[in-house]
């Protein structure tokens, strides 16, 4: 009876933690799609897998000139060269939606070619605050600035297979507190 019972919960522990594993593999698949969609510049479709519930704090169409300003900016080219997901959270249901938070790294070219000394300092000083001194390099010779940045995301799904996403910036922690449960953004 004990090896029945022992062998039913292996069973049922395996069962869930299969099931886990299977979420956060969609969630990390699902996720590099769109941090590829933000490389290769398709800002609409990007803007389509951002959890709807963030266009409460800041609209679709802002967020859009945001991200054309970041991405297909004439001045100051930034490219994502690369980027890789390290780890997706556990997944927990917080009034009807289910959230993991996802950590991830990318690495950035900013390219500050036809700038002025003083306007490249500016931008070197702004990146530094931003993603730390030991994050950004420049190189004179290309006159472009690479970052490694390591971040965090927000998954979110109300049935665990179309999962939005939530880019976490320090910066925008007072907004987010409108957006995601407490809960998960003591986790971010």
């Amino acid at each position: 009876m004990k090896i029945k019972f022992l062998l039913g919960l292996f069973l049922l522990m395996s069962l869930l933690f299969s099931a886990q594993n299977n979420d956060q593999h969609a969630i990390s698949k699902s996720f590099s799609s769109f941090l590829n969609q933000l490389k290769n510049r398709d800002i609409d479709k990007a803007v389509d897998n951002i959890y709807p519930k963030f266009f409460t704090v800041l609209p679709k169409d802002q967020m859009k000139m945001i991200l054309n300003m970041t991405y297909n900016n004439p001045i100051m080219k930034v490219e994502i060269i690369n980027y890789k997901v390290s780890q997706i959270g556990n997944i927990e249901l917080v009034k009807g939606e289910y959230f993991s938070v996802v950590d991830y790294s990318t690495r950035i070219r900013c390219n500050a070619e036809g700038m002025q000394d003083e306007m490249r300092n500016s931008i070197k000083n702004m990146l530094i605050q931003k993603y730390g001194k030991g994050s950004v390099v420049y190189y004179p010779k290309e006159m472009a600035y690479y970052i490694n940045a390591k971040t965090k995301a927000c998954a979110i799904s109300k049935d665990r297979k179309n999962w939005k996403y939530i880019l976490v910036e320090k910066e925008m922690k007072q907004q987010l507190n409108k957006v995601l449960p407490k809960k998960i953004l003591d986790k971010i």
